[in-house]
């Protein structure tokens, strides 16, 4: 536990030693019941830097993690923003019983270390959205509000993600799948699902000027001489053949399917 909080600097270590030098040690290094340093890491640098022989003591209560928590934020002089900061990073690192949810953990958390449930709650966000920045505040080189600031922009920016992604699952699988894979990027996927979009459009648009200038005239051809008064010699691009008539027909009729399907007019 005493490891969350920003070490001792030279002259507090020199200071707190003299001190021990001087007066003797006023509180002993407390252990948790393993023999494991559960407070006093300075206080333990400080009598070997003064070559004062340390006093230990065994802590026998239920709750090692929250006794060293409480006593270190009561006894170090660091802001309410570090203290939050440590308490979260605290909560985090512990074993919490089945069925306990954040706002009865903060709560608890609050009720112990006397923070608000403000603070622990904006420590909370930094913790979850921006890890990198925890140990920064902790010891005390940026501001908790400056963090909380950052971690609530990298939080929208994930909420945009995860909502972008969704939509993109819903009209391209296949990207998102390549996006959850690592092989895309989410800003890639979403230009190359624009490129498909566009593509697709100019298809469509090719397709149906192409039915407009083909099937509407062979319709009014319907019940004329037209077919009757074909002359090979004038084809322009090589005579029309059964053959041709047959795939026309074919195409027709696969048209009329779709547009079955499609439920066109």
């Amino acid at each position: 536990m005493t490891t969350l909080f920003p070490p001792l600097d030279e002259d507090e270590l020199r200071a707190l030693a003299d001190d021990i030098q001087e007066r003797g040690l006023l509180h002993p290094i407390v252990l948790d019941p393993q023999g494991r340093l559960l407070d006093g890491r300075g206080r333990l640098q400080a009598c070997e830097a003064a070559s004062v022989e340390p006093a230990f003591v065994t802590y026998e209560g239920s709750d090692p993690s929250g006794y060293a928590l409480a006593v270190n934020l009561r006894r170090r002089n660091i802001s309410r923003g570090q203290a939050a900061m440590i308490s979260a990073k605290a909560r985090s690192e512990s074993e919490h019983p089945p069925g306990s949810d954040a706002e009865q953990t903060t709560r608890s958390v609050s009720e112990r270390t006397g923070l608000s449930l403000g603070r622990i709650s904006q420590a909370n966000i930094v913790l979850l959205h921006a890890a990198d920045l925890v140990e920064a505040v902790i010891n005390g080189a940026m501001g908790l509000d400056e963090a909380y600031a950052l971690a609530r922009e990298n939080k929208a920016k994930a909420n945009s993600a995860e909502v972008q992604l969704a939509r993109l699952r819903e009209e391209d699988p296949e990207l998102a799948e390549r996006v959850v894979e690592g092989a895309l990027t989410l800003a890639g996927a979403w230009a190359e699902r624009t490129e498909r979009v566009e593509e697709d459009k100019r298809q469509r648009r090719v397709a149906t000027r192409l039915l407009d200038e083909l099937v509407p005239p062979l319709a009014q051809a319907r019940g004329t001489r037209t077919f009757a008064r074909y002359d090979p010699a004038f084809a322009g691009s090589g005579p029309i053949t059964r053959e041709t008539i047959a795939h026309a027909m074919t195409a027709l009729s696969e048209m009329d399917q779709v547009w079955q399907e499609r439920d066109l007019p």
